[in-house]
């Protein structure tokens, strides 16, 4: 008996002309269409942004369309965390301290924030009732919103408050209204500091050794920031600063006045145990740890001073170099008083 054959073994005969292999699947070619344009295509981010278009005018909106806006500051962009730039040129005072002491000199601030359920102690006592009798607004805020509020490296504790940006006072101002005062004025110029708690350390040491002012340039120097603010510990509301648009010729008018310029440096000529010019009307000039001062300021100093260290160490820090400078004036000044 004769084996049937197997299914698909033999191929059918056709019924019209012979089909070769480049016929087959003609028919599923047939009929596609060119492909459409980007914009055409819905799914397409083209297509999106053309349906978009097209729903705004339809909306009454300009052909031109519209400007693009800036995000930075709105919609749920500080809900995503990170850093925001601020809408104004405000600065935050940060930490209880620096916000206490801030509040108790009359800074003129314009909001208070206070962290919830936060451990209260006599200094946010005494905070809250200082902004309450100011009428300072006071708002309670969640700890993750301080947080997004301050820079990553800052210590809150909880209180922020915010201050209108820093006034500087004028330097000559400055030097005029304190010499009318006193006959030895004690005042400290930066030269390329840009450490702004390096600044707020040298606020402190001028306030803590009886200085009248600190004088900061225009270019390439830290200013008053909230970061200075709050390493100077509130000192930054006692001593007032001033800024110089050009520190060479500022120093040179201080000198006009009578007040001699000492400029700090590991290779200065004049060792500072025993500063004859202590006792005398004088402007100190701390320069950056790096570059130290810069050659123009050098060459106006009256006396280039050393502090003598151990060889084994290379330089100080400028906020450490401006505290010791200033409480050897101080002992020398305290030491001339008590023997006339």
């Amino acid at each position: 008996m004769a084996k049937k054959p197997r299914a698909g073994a033999v191929r059918k005969k056709s019924r019209g002309a012979p089909v070769g292999s480049g016929g087959q699947g003609r028919q599923a070619l047939e009929g596609r269409k060119p492909t459409p344009k980007a914009e055409d295509r819905p799914y397409h981010p083209a297509g999106k942004a053309k349906a978009a278009k097209e729903r705004f005018l339809a909306a009454g909106g300009s052909p031109e369309g519209r400007k693009p806006q800036n995000r930075s500051n709105t919609g749920s962009a500080g809900a995503r965390g990170g850093s925001r730039k601020k809408d104004d040129d405000s600065e935050l005072v940060t930490g209880r301290n620096a916000v206490l002491e801030a509040l108790r000199t009359r800074i003129p601030a314009t909001t208070l924030y206070i962290g919830t359920r936060i451990e209260m102690d006599d200094r946010i006592r005494e905070i809250i009732n200082i902004a309450t009798k100011r009428g300072l607004p006071v708002l309670e805020v969640m700890r993750p919103e301080l947080d997004r509020m301050c820079s990553i490296d800052t210590v809150h504790q909880g209180v922020v408050l915010k201050v209108p940006p820093y006034t500087y006072a004028h330097p000559l101002d400055m030097a005029d209204r304190v010499l009318s005062a006193t006959k030895a004025p004690l005042f400290v110029a930066i030269d390329g500091v840009t450490d702004p708690r390096n600044l707020g350390a040298i606020i402190r040491s001028t306030a803590a050794f009886g200085g009248d002012g600190v004088i900061v340039p225009q270019r390439r120097s830290v200013g008053v920031t909230a970061s200075a603010w709050k390493t100077s510990a509130g000192a930054a509301a006692r001593i007032p600063v001033a800024m110089a648009a050009n520190l060479t010729q500022t120093l040179k008018a201080f000198q006009e006045r009578g007040i001699f310029v000492i400029g700090l440096d590991g290779g200065g000529e004049v060792s500072l145990p025993g500063l004859t010019l202590a006792t005398s009307p004088v402007v100190v000039v701390i320069g950056s740890e790096g570059k130290g001062l810069s050659r123009l300021v050098t060459e106006t100093c009256d006396a280039v001073v050393s502090i003598p260290i151990s060889a084994a160490t290379e330089s100080l820090n400028a906020g450490i170099a401006a505290g010791v400078t200033l409480y050897e004036i101080s002992r020398l000044r305290a030491e001339e008083a008590a023997h006339k």
